[in-house]
């Protein structure tokens, strides 16, 4: 069984800085890619960052990209997401998610697993 578990989230200033972790189990974590994904109350979900299997290639939503990076540590199966320059509109609860190639993609749906997430909250 795949679990996913989300750490690293808190209440920050504006202009602060958090890293979120997403430590992985039951699964062969170096095989497959990985993503973050934000939702505020009242909005819908939307993809924050996504990984290759092998580190080699991520790619960032418009609204983090050159604030935000993603990475992972395969020989401890955690994926982290370095989040810079916080602002209100990064408010919301972040869920790591796993799909089932070693690619990653921006659409929620193709994602099979998915952690209870982490709140991170920013204030103005």
């Amino acid at each position: 069984q795949v679990q996913l578990l989300e750490s690293g989230g808190g209440l920050v200033q504006a202009g602060g800085s958090l890293r979120l972790s997403c430590a992985a189990s039951g699964l062969r974590f170096d095989m497959y890619g990985m993503a973050w994904f934000r939702q505020a109350p009242g909005k819908e979900r939307e993809f924050v960052a996504g990984i290759t299997w092998d580190g080699g290639v991520t790619n960032y939503a418009d609204s983090v990209k050159g604030r935000f990076t993603i990475s992972r540590d395969n020989a401890k199966n955690t994926v982290f997401l370095q989040m810079n320059s916080l602002t209100p509109e990064d408010t919301a609860a972040y869920h790591c998610a796993v799909i089932p190639t070693q690619f990653y993609s921006h659409r929620a749906e193709f994602f099979d697993s998915w952690g209870q997430g982490t709140q991170v909250t920013v204030s103005s």
